[in-house]
């Protein structure tokens, strides 16, 4: 397994489409582990592939990431997900490993339904409420180009991304 590069605010590459994964292979799960890892050790719950540079529709999500003991981790792929059903409203605070030092508070779908297909191609679907519901949507516009700083209001959005480029800037 390898560490990856994160990405962060402004990259063009977060704002790109990832295409869906046609081919599921030794290469495929080889980077889903390596995303995983990229993910443990950057203190995430979860990573879309395009974070890491690559554009294709792949996410891992671990909500229990933190746990000291690796063998109470849960972590979770999902290829080519789609949202197929929402309902409901709630409001939580996120992060993202791509747009560093900023939280904010987002509205999502209380609860989801996806269609996705696992590292071996085989086709699911998951029924999602509370924090799972909240990341996968998260990931699933990482997929579509969105970061979460584009569900906030548009001046909030103008402060935030321009308070974000400078700092990226600094860092350069």
């Amino acid at each position: 397994m390898a560490f990856l590069e994160i990405h962060t605010f402004p990259d063009p590459i977060l704002k790109q489409k990832s295409q869906p994964v046609t081919v599921f292979d030794q290469d495929l799960d080889e980077t889903t582990k390596s995303m995983l890892e990229t993910m443990y050790v950057s203190s995430g719950i979860g990573l879309a592939a395009v974070q890491v540079g690559i554009l294709k529709q792949i996410i891992v999500i671990d909500l229990k990431s933190g746990e000291e003991d690796s063998s109470l981790r849960e972590p979770h792929v999902f290829i080519n997900p789609k949202i197929v059903e929402k309902s409901g409203t709630t409001f939580s605070e996120e992060g993202c490993l791509s747009v560093i030092e900023f939280r904010a508070e987002v509205e999502r779908a209380e609860i989801i339904t996806i269609e996705y297909q696992d590292v071996t191609g085989n086709y699911q679907k998951l029924d999602a409420e509370n924090m799972m519901s909240i990341c996968l949507q998260h990931e699933i516009d990482h997929l579509n180009g969105i970061l979460f700083i584009d569900h906030l209001p548009l001046l909030k959005q103008k402060m935030v991304k321009k308070r974000l480029t400078k700092l990226g800037n600094n860092e350069a």
